[in-house]
């Protein structure tokens, strides 16, 4: 388990529930109970076989743990489609019991304290195949256009037990990284997260693949990628660069990659710190669906476009001037990857900061005033349809703003702060803070607030716990312009910018009225690509 950074928002949470039904099983994999809580996952060792043609999986998870609280009993998650074949520790079968997608077993007697053990659960079956991955968990059997196997697999939200057996919450990641090693038919290679430690032919016409990560890892990110690769190996600066891409688009690939990778990472390790898993390299693999953040095995399938699939997600078309998957999916190495929510009601840690980190890029290649247009032009894709952040505790996700609504806050906070070089020494900060941590967003704001000497909460809790963004209501009083934020949070205060008669002026706005005097609204011009705001003029 990764350092926990948590302050608890239950009666938040409970207040939250109580608005949406939720069922058992919702709660059982959402949920953390006393035997989730019991003990610490120090790593994992899968095992697998994955044949194609009757798209199944048969092998063994073993599951190395330290006992955090005596328990008797642990929470092992697979979902209910697939087979337990039997669980073994110290040489013993165990008695378990199922409910819904998890996996309740009995330990033969409580164990203590600091006690550590190892189970070797063996498993097998058919798993869920994904209908539209990434956005939808599952497996993705395929072919190349030679017709050869291209299997590949992507589970956030869904869970990393649709697959093998784990401690499915992102609360707990193993403190000793993973090893994941697949056998599949002769003639295709597998490729999963950190170093390859080499391959054995099994005689039986499989070959298996060793692959070890050796940092925590979020259990979704674990993976696995099958199809008839080539390799291409780089270094950059110390860093190893590794691209598995199918056979027919290496040179393609050579060519495509070498024009983003390397002056992203430059980007993102100056403005984010060192690559967090430099000790297991730096990976894209080819996928036939669009893409994951797979720790040091990031999952690519732009096609070799650039923007996303050949299209500008910010409107604007300074979007194609680079690989979106690349660039995002590689942020998502720092945050999400490094950088970790513990509960998905809290998802937009990953996915605000890694779309806010696509504007840092262009930042870093076109300038200040490209990624103000950029930045801005997500806002197109923001819908306010329901807070960003879900429910905790059952599994929930918030909305789908929490990709650009995330950004445009991030974007906003920069512009309350004022001071580039506070902001990007605070950026990396955060960063480095909580390297290889799982926190929530209380801990978010409280470092903000810290860090910026400022009262930041009502800023945040209007952008995450509401749907709506804050709205400037303008109307005319006699001589004077009058303006005032409309929000839901009480006691809200956020600098605006406006120009009035060639001049510029910052003033500190709150939710009671104040005057810019001797002014009529057609002449004050309100600056709305610092901050995100909607104008209701009265």
């Amino acid at each position: 388990m990764k350092n926990i950074l948590f302050s608890s928002l239950l009666l938040l949470g409970l207040q939250q529930v109580s608005a949406q039904n939720f069922t058992r099983k919702d709660s059982l994999q959402g949920g953390l109970r006393h035997e989730r809580t019991s003990f610490d996952v120090q790593r994992y060792d899968l095992n697998i076989k994955i044949n194609p043609e009757t798209q199944s999986i048969v092998g063994y998870n073993d599951i190395t743990f330290k006992i955090a609280e005596p328990t008797n009993k642990i929470q092992i998650d697979l979902f209910d489609n697939m087979d337990v074949d039997s669980i073994v520790f110290n040489k013993k079968k165990l008695k378990y019991k199922r409910d819904n997608h998890a996996v309740f077993i009995d330990l033969n007697g409580t164990m203590p304290i600091k006690k550590e053990g190892k189970i070797r659960f063996y498993y097998s079956g058919k798993p869920l195949i994904a209908k539209n991955a990434p956005w939808d968990g599952g497996f993705v059997f395929k072919k190349d256009a030679q017709g050869k196997d291209w299997i590949g697999v992507a589970v956030q939200g869904t869970g990393a037990s649709l697959w093998y057996p784990v401690k499915d919450t992102q609360s707990d990641e193993p403190d000793f990284g993973a090893s994941v090693k697949v056998a599949v038919p002769n003639g295709l290679m597998n490729v999963s997260n950190g170093r390859f430690l080499g391959s054995e032919d099994l005689k039986n016409g499989y070959t298996r693949w060793d692959w070890e990560v050796k940092s925590p890892i979020n259990t979704y990110d674990i993976t696995v990628n099958v199809a008839d690769y080539v390799h291409i190996h780089d270094n950059y600066k110390g860093l190893d660069l590794d691209y598995y891409v199918l056979r027919e688009n290496e040179e393609k690939a050579r060519k495509h990659f070498e024009a983003d990778v390397k002056r992203m990472m430059d980007c993102f390790q100056s403005k984010f710190g060192t690559y967090p898993f430099k000790e297991d390299g730096y990976k894209l693999v080819e996928t036939s669906y669009l893409g994951m953040e797979h720790q040091s095995a990031v999952a690519y399938g732009n096609k070799y476009l650039k923007g996303y699939l050949g299209r500008d997600n910010s409107h604007t078309s300074i979007g194609l001037t680079f690989d979106f998957i690349t660039i995002h999916e590689t942020g998502h190495e720092w945050f999400g990857n490094s950088v970790t929510s513990k509960d998905i009601a809290d998802m937009w840690i990953h996915e605000g900061f890694t779309t806010y980190s696509e504007a840092v890029f262009v930042e870093c290649t076109l300038g200040y005033e490209k990624a103000l247009q950029y930045v801005n032009g997500q806002g197109a894709n923001v819908r306010n349809d329901k807070p960003i952040i879900g429910h905790y505790g059952v599994n929930n996700e918030g909305s789908g703003d929490m990709y650009y609504k995330g950004s445009l806050m991030l974007n906003t906070i920069r512009h309350i702060v004022n001071d580039d070089a506070k902001w990007w020494k605070m950026i990396l900060k955060y960063s480095e803070t909580y390297r290889h941590k799982i926190i929530d967003t209380e801990t978010v704001v409280t470092f903000f607030n810290k860090e910026t000497g400022m009262n930041l909460t009502p800023v945040f809790n209007q952008y995450l716990r509401y749907k709506n963004i804050p709205a400037l209501e303008v109307r005319q009083n006699g001589k004077n312009v009058e303006i005032r934020w409309k929000t839901d949070v009480a006691n809200f205060v956020m600098p605006l910018e406006y120009t009035l008669n060639g001049k510029t002026t910052r003033i500190n706005t709150t939710n009671n009225w104040q005057s810019i005097p001797k002014a009529t609204m057609d002449k004050v011009e309100f600056n709305k690509l610092k901050m995100f705001y909607t104008i209701s003029k009265q």
